[in-house]
């Protein structure tokens, strides 16, 4: 299992903070040896303020060594800087604790007035902030993700998106959420922080794939967990070209999760085309059983390849942190896939044929295909006597073949107007860079 996994390719990309879970995930799947993760978890957190839990660790890795004076010290210094820059922003926190105060601030969208409100009630000064954003930064090194959830929450409210430090506030608060789990809020984080890249036009290109290709990698934890996720990674990753770019470009390996969505997701079976055409001119670069199941499928028709790497894929999804979740939903709707390939090109299959096709025994078999026809109301019927299903013609309605055409046209349409805004924004208007490499 190890040659298919993507930890060590994924963690390049993300925040210290945002690779633990997938360590634990490893250590818990048993991968690899467990004293190497552990050793990898502390070597992570050992750059971070979360000193109780590299105590943790340490113990577990040495449970018949003392603590060292070190990691006691260290752990004392960050409880007293915590303290001094809990002071420095004593009179921002007084007001952040006042839920009148709060739901007052949220009706006010412009940054300037919210500003002079502040100023006038609390004796609120912008200056503040810069003090609130290392008090925020350090909350989240020292694993409050809650708290700092809320501080660059009133950040985002009271500073302009030129500030210095706003980039590096969105990137913050993405994680936040996403280690909260509070998906709903992640998904608006994304949104605004790839909003944000898109937008600006005087970043270096080598500077805009950076940023893309970090936030393609944050993005996996909110749409696999998010319930629109399955279509909106589609969107982004397929029909952006931006981010397909950066996925051809730095990250071929994303194509797995990619595949997976596509596969697991039934109303855009129009996607799968240009997926293909993806995963055949990036085979060279990165393969695995899902991609390969895929290329058997649809590129070289090898039914029995495509059986083969099914099985793979089960086990590749089973230990893979984002996709274990889909396991069921995968093998159900690859089985389709091979089910649906298959009797485009024959009209008579044997039940006991396809079973085999399909990993399943006949019985097994015969009962998913009553129920795929019944469910689906596929043109279709069994001989049960002979052990045979007999594929009626289906030809595309003209509705349907005009639906496929323009399922993509949306987001096309859209990601054509954000070029030529930010062709006309950058003629009109200079922007001073924001740039922030997480």
């Amino acid at each position: 299992m190890a040659k298919f996994d993507l930890t060590s390719k994924m963690t390049k990309y993300l925040d210290r903070h945002l690779a633990v879970p997938l360590l634990e995930f490893l250590w818990a799947k048993k991968i690899y040896n467990e004293n190497e993760i552990l050793q990898a978890k502390l070597d992570i957190l050992n750059k971070t303020n979360m000193m109780d839990y590299v105590i943790e660790i340490y113990k577990q890795l040495n449970p018949d060594k003392e603590i060292p004076e070190d990691m006691k010290t260290r752990r004392d210094e960050i409880v007293s800087q915590l303290h001094q820059l809990q002071n420095d922003v004593d009179v921002v926190m007084n007001f952040l604790r006042d839920d009148k105060v709060m739901k007052t601030m949220e009706t006010m969208r412009d940054p300037k007035t919210l500003s002079a409100y502040l100023n006038k009630e609390f004796n609120f000064k912008v200056e503040m902030m810069e003090s609130m954003y290392k008090f925020a930064k350090y909350h989240y090194d020292c694993g409050n993700y809650t708290g700092t959830t809320s501080y660059l929450y009133f950040y985002l409210l009271v500073m302009s998106p030129t500030d210095k430090n706003y980039l590096n506030v969105l990137w913050g608060k993405l994680a936040s959420e996403i280690l909260t789990q509070n998906w709903e809020t992640a998904l608006e984080d994304l949104n605004k922080l790839r909003e944000y890249i898109d937008s600006n036009t005087n970043g270096s290109p080598l500077h805009l794939l950076q940023q893309r290709t970090w936030l393609i990698h944050w993005s996996l934890f909110v749409f696999f967990n998010h319930v629109k996720g399955r279509d909106l990674i589609i969107d982004m990753f397929l029909y952006r070209p931006n981010y397909l770019n950066a996925i051809q470009t730095m990250c071929p390996h994303i194509l797995r999760y990619l595949a997976t969505a596509v596969i697991i997701n039934r109303s855009r079976r129009a996607a799968m085309k240009d997926l293909v055409k993806v995963i055949q001119q990036e085979s060279y670069t990165y393969r695995d059983p899902i991609t390969e199941l895929l290329e058997n499928l649809y590129v070289n028709f090898d039914f029995e390849g495509a059986r083969d790497k099914l099985h793979e894929c089960q086990i590749v999804l089973f230990n893979d942190f984002f996709l274990t979740a889909c396991l069921d939903d995968f093998v159900e709707n690859a089985r389709l896939m091979i089910f649906e390939t298959f009797c485009r090109i024959h009209q008579c299959i044997s039940i006991g044929m396809l079973a085999e096709k399909l990993n399943m025994n006949p019985e097994e078999a015969e009962c998913w295909i009553v129920n795929l026809i019944r469910n689906a109301r596929l043109d279709a019927k069994i001989d049960s006597k002979l052990g045979h299903v007999v594929m009626g013609t289906q030809p595309l309605s003209p509705y349907q073949q005009l639906l496929e055409k323009i399922d993509t046209l949306s987001v096309r349409s859209e990601a054509l107007q954000q070029l030529i805004e930010r062709k006309v924004k950058a003629k009109t208007q200079e922007q001073d860079p924001l740039w922030y490499n997480p």
